[in-house]
């Protein structure tokens, strides 16, 4: 992503505004979803984040879908993988080797 106000295909932030705690870094945000993951670590797993908080290691697509369900985005795997607005850093979605 070049821009993080520029990406229309973002998904909304299904928390509730009330819930989100007034140190939390929104400027700039837009009320969407940021969703990075890192590259594969010498295990293969990848680090989850979404809007700088990590969810976990997923080892595979079905782990990140999960941890998105878990934030409150219910997506199919094949979804996670081919979504514009999710950050794949260093290596593709079916990147798992180191």
């Amino acid at each position: 992503m070049t821009s993080e106000n520029a990406d229309p295909q973002l998904p909304d932030d299904p928390r509730d505004p009330e819930d989100i705690e007034d140190t939390e870094d929104t400027e700039g945000m837009t009320g969407r979803i940021r969703v990075t993951v890192l590259p594969p670590s010498p295990t293969g797993a990848r680090r989850v984040r979404v809007d700088g908080e990590i969810l976990g290691l997923a080892h595979n697509l079905a782990d990140i879908t999960e941890f998105l369900r878990r934030a409150g985005l219910d997506l199919d795997p094949t979804e996670v993988a081919q979504s514009p607005w999710i950050n794949w850093q260093g290596t593709p979605p079916n990147s798992w080797n180191p």
